[in-house]
This record gives C-alpha cells, structure tokens and sequence, in this order.
C-alpha cells in the first residue's frame, strides 16, 4: 500500500437528479412500470451520479486513466483488467422521482495481494448518497485490479457443462437471459464504458472472457427488484453482494432467495449451478 497511501481519505462529490426521465429509462430497461407514487426501487442509485470524465480521458475499463497527479481519484495501479468485486449496502432512505441527489466517495484503502492470476490490487470506496439532503444510500464498494491476461488463456468461464441447477432448497426462485440489449441499456444508464459489457472481441481476445459479461451491479440490481417483489418495494435495511464467477450474456441465469434465522440469503446462479453471486441482505 505504501505506493498509494496518499490516496486514502482522497474524496470526489458528484451531483446529479433523479428525473423524470431517468426513472422512465431505468423501468424500460427492467421491464417494469413507472411506480405510481414517485418513489423508486431500490437499487436505482447505481445509476446516479455516473462518471463523466471526457472520452479521451477514459480507460478500457471505462475509469478514467489513473495517473499520479492531484487529479486522479484513483491511485495509478498498474494491473489494467478491472472487476467490481462486491459491495456493503445500507439503505437509510428511499429516493424519489425529482430529488436532487449528492454522492460523496472516498479512497478508504488500498492493498495488493498474489492470488492464482497473479499480482491483485484490491481499492475499497465508500460512497454516500444523499437525497434532498438527506441520507439515502451508503456503499462500501470494493474494486479488484488484476494483470492481463495471456493471449493464450483459456476462455472464463467454462462452457455450461451438462449438471441442472436444483433451486429446490430456496423459497423463491426466476430465471432469465441476459441478452447484449440488457446489457447495453445498463451500461447507458450507468454511463459505464467498460468494453466487457459491449465489446464482444474485445471481451474474448483481450480480457479471456467466454462473452459479453453482465455488470456485477446490474445482477445485484436484479436481486434487489426480485426481493421488492416477494418482501415489498423498500423493505431492505441491508444488501451485500460479492461476485464469484462472472456471468456471460445469453446464459440462463437463476435467482434465488430464502428467508433463515439470521437474514436473506440471495443469489444468482448458473444453469450448471455455478455460483455467480452471493448475497445477504436484512429488513428494516
């Protein structure tokens, strides 16, 4: 960490609303209806206060490029392949249609570690959302740099192998495919340009990717709309996601969720029953 410890406690606010368009788009892109009341599901502050840096100035992984001036919000780790690892939610308030929103994030740490791939550097960021002025979201997000990959790896994840996803041990249980247009819309929403989401080539020839890999925000987005559904829009006073494998477009992909003793248990699964994304979350 020493390289980077004049990162820590490095802050950036950005400003943004929540208009009426917006909460259109957002609903279109998940296939729901305009709330009637105003107040959105939760889940809709990823796509609030998005980066803005200029085009020139971005990286492949849709950051903009980290060098070591003044600046730069993120230290100029070397590893180029970037993945956002997890996140801690809590939701203190909800946001309505209209508010004028603030998010300030924060450097909180840095740290490399070895791992199978190699050389990692893990950048935890906490974010805090506000709406009107008040309190509405606070986020603990994790980032994981990573080397390159060799040229000659093989593809992630493997092939779906022939075993079947038994969500029989859950209470409920959806299924879908995330198809390049879901993914698309997402990463307008979040005006994210890393070219894992879009750029099929790209993803296979550079980062060893199977295919186009859904966004590990918009998976936990759809754990957080299935849990709406089944406990009431709002409910959640908690949501932590960590990801596992990643998920390509056009696999079948499976939520689940259970109620225990010490809170939700959710999760998106592959057909195969390879575990994509696990998660916990608490009501209020």
């Amino acid at each position: 960490m020493g390289a980077w410890v004049d990162w820590i406690g490095r802050e950036h606010t950005a400003l943004d609303t929540l208009d009426p368009a917006l909460a259109a788009r957002w609903c279109a892109t998940f296939d729901r209806a305009l709330p009637s009341g105003g107040v959105m599901p939760q889940g809709v502050h990823f796509c609030l206060c998005t980066p803005d840096a200029p085009t020139r100035k971005l990286g492949d992984d849709g950051h903009p490029e980290r060098d070591d001036t003044a600046a730069s919000f993120f230290p100029p780790v070397p590893q180029p392949r970037r993945m956002w690892a997890s996140s801690a939610i809590s939701f203190a308030a909800p946001i309505a249609t209209g508010a004028a929103i603030s998010r300030t994030s924060r450097i909180a740490s840095v740290e490399e570690k070895s791992g199978k791939s190699g050389s990692l550097v893990f950048v935890d960021v906490t974010h805090e959302t506000r709406a009107d002025g008040e309190l509405a979201v606070t986020e603990r997000q994790t980032l994981v740099y990573r080397d390159a990959a060799a040229p000659d790896a093989p593809l992630t994840p493997p092939a779906v192998s022939g075993d079947r996803f038994d969500p029989g041990s859950w209470d409920t249980h959806r299924t879908l495919v995330p198809d390049p247009r879901l993914l698309f819309r997402f990463s307008a929403l979040t005006f994210n340009t890393h070219r894992i989401h879009y750029d099929a080539p790209y993803a296979s020839e550079i980062e060893r990717y199977r295919g186009l890999v859904v966004h590990g925000p918009l998976m936990a987005t759809l754990l957080l709309q299935m849990a709406g559904e089944e406990l009431g829009e709002n409910r959640l006073a908690t949501f932590g996601f960590r990801a596992m494998s990643p998920a390509i477009a056009g696999d079948e992909l499976h939520l689940v969720m259970r109620q225990e003793s010490a809170g939700i248990e959710l999760a998106a699964v592959a057909a195969d029953g390879r575990e994509i994304v696990k998660a916990r979350a608490s009501l209020a």
